[in-house]
């Protein structure tokens, strides 16, 4: 460097903040034109953007949950072709004003009348046994109509449904058909024999006595928080526990065991009114607690029967 130009800087003064900004805005300026000429060379579509969109900031959209579509199950048309089979047997040709008739035919129009006559035997009862889909919409039905005489005869009722299950059609004339097997019985899990004189049989006993014949309030007996009503009004006079079974051996220890022990039971019963004598069974839970049993649950079929459910 020359003594002329050290001299120079020597004697200039020192820089000022006003300079300190003038000197950042031209770094801006050669920054801005850099991009455009940056722009420029990608095409004209890239310069418009570099010059007229602002900077922005992307962000990741949140994931979405997966949609959960509920499916509505085919609607069964069993009821259908028993009310349909009911009024068909009551049905005959040549009679087609009478109000069985006109029911059949308005749910099957294509369907001829059976030609019987007036002294033909008309079932006692018509109920669906049995319903199979076929195709989407196809089903047949096996109804069984019982008669007076003690036969019972099995139909086969054809019936097609609209695709949401809300109308049915009977599509063709029923067919006799043999009826279901017989099933075999599974082992039964009530292998144990509780004796009918001690603490778990008097309260089985007498709740199903509150139960059934109004002796007595069916609270008592319950575990707290288990709400049952008695059958009203009550259908029987007197009941007698005839025998108890259990699935554990615990329901047949001579004392009541620890606070929280639970144990099914099946009770065999012989209820009485003014018509004769009724042997029913019914399916109990009891759970033991501070040194008594109590009812818990009260099956009837495969339906329990605890918690204010009946």
């Amino acid at each position: 460097m020359s003594r002329a130009n050290q001299s120079r800087e020597e004697q200039a003064p020192p820089p000022t903040a006003a300079d300190a900004r003038l000197q950042q805005m031209r770094r801006r300026v050669h920054l801005g034109r850099l991009g455009v000429w940056a722009a420029v060379a990608a095409g004209p579509i890239a310069l418009a953007v570099a010059v007229a969109t602002p900077a922005t900031v992307v962000r990741t959209a949140p994931a979405t949950k997966p949609t959960t579509v509920k499916t509505t199950a085919p609607a069964n048309p069993s009821g259908y072709a028993t009310v349909f089979l009911n009024a068909w047997l009551h049905s005959r040709a040549g009679a087609e004003s009478t109000a069985q008739a006109r029911l059949a035919q308005s749910m099957a129009p294509d369907v001829d009348l059976p030609g019987t006559a007036d002294a033909q035997p008309e079932p006692e009862s018509v109920v669906a046994v049995r319903s199979a889909q076929q195709t989407g919409t196809a089903w047949s039905v096996t109804v069984a109509a019982q008669y007076p005489d003690g036969r019972l005869r099995y139909f086969a009722v054809p019936v097609v449904a609209d695709s949401g299950g809300a109308s049915f059609t009977v599509s063709g004339a029923p067919g006799v058909v043999a009826g279901p097997a017989r099933a075999e019985e599974g082992q039964s899990p009530y292998t144990v024999t509780v004796p009918t004189d001690g603490d778990l049989s008097a309260t089985a006993g007498e709740f199903l006595a509150a139960y059934l014949t109004g002796a007595g309030e069916v609270d008592r007996y319950l575990t707290p928080g288990v709400q049952l009503s008695p059958v009203s009004p009550a259908p029987y006079e007197t009941l007698t526990v005839q025998q108890l079974l259990a699935a554990d051996q615990e329901a047949a220890a001579e004392s009541v065991p620890a606070d929280g022990t639970r144990v099914p039971v099946i009770a065999q019963v012989e209820a009485r009114d003014r018509a004769g004598r009724w042997p029913l069974a019914y399916e109990l839970t009891l759970t033991a607690r501070s040194g008594r049993w109590e009812i818990t649950a009260l099956q009837t079929g495969t339906t329990a029967q605890a918690g204010g459910d009946r």
